[in-house]
């Protein structure tokens, strides 16, 4: 199994910390997306995935090799062929709880702050270094005081975002607090978050995926 990424990629970020608690054995492929114009538009990473976009998982599934992307689908992946150690909760309702926290993520507040939208916006509109960080700040804090909110309000979390293990929601919420941190996002009214984050980085399977800690870390 190789995991095509980048060490400050959070959607990287994600998929590792997902490895890491499955305990799965897999070869890291670095994949720079900032050297050489980005290697992600190279023509050998273009084959894995047309999309030019880290992660990309190569796997083997029944004799084929399959190249997989998007960040949460692999995390699915893993967790239905390596059922062992679930990521996702049984129950129809709870499971959907896990999405809805994840997708908020990967899908409210990760896409506006993707690298290749801070450098469109730098390039085609302009902005200076301190503009384009006090956009990152507010679609983080916008999005992740909605996550708080929700967490306070739901039954259904535990020690984690869900139940009193860690799981995918948690798997994406932790690189979405580092990059928050690494821009300086104002997190100072967010007290579960910050609870939830304190114990996740507690375990080995998150220190483990965190960016500081990749061979490809500069």
């Amino acid at each position: 199994m190789q995991l095509y990424g980048y060490f400050r990629s959070s959607a990287s970020y994600r998929v590792r910390i997902a490895l890491n608690l499955k305990g799965l054995d897999y070869e890291q492929v670095p994949v720079h997306l900032v050297k050489n114009g980005g290697e992600q538009f190279s023509e050998s990473f273009r084959a894995i995935n047309p999309e030019s976009l880290v992660p990309a998982l190569v796997d083997e599934h029944e004799g084929n090799q399959l190249a997989l992307s998007q960040s949460l689908a692999i995390i699915e992946y893993l967790d239905e062929k390596y059922p062992a150690i679930a990521l996702m909760p049984s129950d129809l309702a709870d499971r959907a709880y896990v999405r809805a926290l994840s997708l908020s993520i990967a899908c409210d507040i990760h896409p506006v702050n993707n690298l290749r939208i801070l450098k469109y916006l730098s390039a085609n509109f302009g902005i200076n270094d301190e503009q384009k960080n006090t956009w990152y700040r507010h679609w983080c804090e916008v999005g992740l005081k909605a996550i708080e909110a929700r967490l306070a309000a739901s039954s259904q979390r535990g020690d984690f975002c869900f139940g009193n293990q860690p799981g995918m929601a948690d798997c994406f919420l932790i690189p979405q607090i580092y990059n928050a941190q690494r821009f300086q996002a104002d997190l100072s009214g967010m007290p579960i978050i910050m609870e939830i984050n304190q114990r996740c980085l507690a375990l080995e399977a998150f220190q483990k995926a965190a960016p500081a800690n990749q061979a490809d870390a500069e």
